[in-house]
């Protein structure tokens, strides 16, 4: 797909993966802002193509005291702030074929849930808007059986589908990234490895989940070494106070080191292939 096609989508002619980054959930206006700014500051440096990333609300929660959002509409025009403020396009998840003709007034790229990547009438919801999706791979999912959630988004008459591998269960309480899908899902779409969700550890007995976020990097140099066309992770200033999947967060001030590392990499593989 081509990545011109995103309104607002800079530095695409780079050479660089495009980037999907922010915090998991809105809190609120001042946070989304200064995220998305500190980002965009070292995406611009670095030529990154930069996707502002925010769910306006958590549909899938361990319980059910857990932080859902701030309001539906309240958060979606705070992800539309944030494109008019610095310029730039925004991704949200949707989770109800309802949320797919809202939320597209707001953004420029719908995202299904893993969960919920096998549920046709909210893939099909997603592509009928006309805007690029991005499909998670379900955790329980193999790489090759993602070509038929793209092929819906084809068959809706959309051809603009990503593929995004969150990692697989392994285990009860654990993810791993086989990068042998990485190849195999291109051969079906642009292809992103979610870096931050692929370092949860789900399903533990506080009902919160847990991660390893001291192994960003090393998953992200792998990702980038087996050719994805583009990262996701999530990051925030303050992980450890986050409201949502602060476990699994990049801090914001590693931002830059990360991505100038990555972008080195970038530039060796670009030279071998």
């Amino acid at each position: 797909m081509d990545l011109n096609l995103i309104p607002k989508l800079k530095h695409t002619n780079s050479g660089n993966f495009f980037l999907l980054a922010g915090p998991c959930a809105i809190e609120g206006e001042e946070m989304a802002l200064r995220i998305a700014e500190h980002i965009l500051k070292v995406t611009d440096k670095l030529e990154i193509p930069f996707i502002f990333k925010g769910s306006f609300k958590k549909a899938n929660r361990s319980r059910i005291d857990s932080f859902t959002g701030i309001g539906d509409e309240k958060a979606l025009k705070i992800l539309r702030k944030v494109s008019e403020t610095f310029d730039v396009p925004t991704v949200t998840d949707i989770h109800t074929n309802e949320d797919a003709a809202i939320a597209a007034e707001y953004v420029d790229v719908l995202q299904i849930p893993a969960f919920l990547v096998r549920q046709t009438d909210l893939v099909a919801a997603a592509a009928k808007t006309g805007k690029v999706v991005n499909l998670k791979k379900g955790q329980f999912m193999s790489p090759a059986a993602m070509k038929h959630a793209v092929q819906k988004v084809k068959d809706s008459g959309n051809e603009k589908a990503w593929i995004t591998d969150r990692g697989t269960m392994f285990g009860y309480q654990d993810m791993i990234v086989d990068f042998r899908g990485i190849p195999e899902m291109r051969a079906f779409a642009p292809t992103v490895l979610d870096v931050t969700h692929s370092l949860q550890q789900p399903n533990q007995t506080s009902g919160v989940t847990g991660g390893r976020p001291d192994m960003i990097e090393t998953i992200a140099r792998a990702g980038i070494a087996t050719g994805v066309d583009g990262l996701f992770l999530e990051t925030h200033f303050d992980p450890a106070n986050a409201k949502s999947d602060g476990a699994n967060m990049l801090d914001l001030q590693h931002l830059e080191k990360l991505l100038s590392n990555l972008v080195a990499i970038r530039k060796t593989i670009n030279t071998l292939s």
